[in-house]
């Protein structure tokens, strides 16, 4: 039994990586410091938890990184970005050019 758990597993978990990259994408959720540029943006930055769904696109890039052998650090910028897209600005239906960023991160965790 155990070897072939050990066989599946890791395939499973291509998979499961696979297609977070190329259909579904995944979830993230961040505890840290958000602040926000825009033009007429009211909204002060704060100590906020975010769990948000995170596009194919932006999936693809983190894993890509991670492969890579990024650091959680070096993956701050892109998650910004993909939530900027997902939370705040609803995939661009709202709060044109606002732009989101983080910083004294608590954690960042991905599910697929």
């Amino acid at each position: 039994m155990e070897e072939t758990e050990s066989q599946w597993q890791p395939q499973l978990r291509a998979q499961v990586k696979e297609r977070a990259a190329t259909s579904t994408g995944m979830m993230v959720e961040v505890t840290a410091y958000f602040g926000f540029t825009c033009t007429g943006s009211s909204d002060d930055g704060r100590v906020r938890t975010i769990t948000t769904p995170i596009s194919p696109t932006y999936a693809a890039e983190i894993l890509r990184l991670q492969e890579a052998g990024a650091t959680e650090e070096d993956l701050h910028p892109i998650v910004a970005d993909a939530i900027t897209e997902s939370y705040f600005t609803e995939w661009s239906t709202r709060a044109d050019g606002l732009r989101a960023g983080f910083t004294h991160v608590q954690s960042i965790e991905f599910q697929f």
